[in-house]
């Protein structure tokens, strides 16, 4: 399954939420404000290293440029434009959108 997240974990529990409720294997894309979620040195960063054993992680590269973030996004977190956005939704048959 496809989780997808827009909230900053700063901002809203969707990433922890998101964590506790998901199955292992699953994978999860950053999008929007969550992508502060993928970058070093912030709040998130040792939940989201511990999810990286668990889920392929993802992080929208357009919102991590935009948010001046692109160089400091944490090992083990792949990036992808909105092409591998599209690419990961058609890959799963069930996306969950975390709010």
């Amino acid at each position: 399954m496809l989780h997808i997240i827009n909230k900053s974990p700063a901002e809203r529990n969707a990433l922890d939420s998101c964590l506790n409720v998901a199955q292992d294997g699953g994978v999860i894309l950053l999008i929007e404000d969550a992508v502060y979620a993928a970058t070093q040195g912030n709040e998130a960063e040792a939940k989201l290293r511990d999810a990286l054993s668990r889920f392929k992680v993802f992080a929208l590269a357009p919102d991590l440029e935009a948010r001046g973030m692109g160089d400091r996004v944490m090992e083990g977190v792949a990036t992808v434009d909105y092409g591998g956005f599209v690419d990961l939704v058609t890959e799963h048959k069930n996306c969950q959108s975390w709010l």
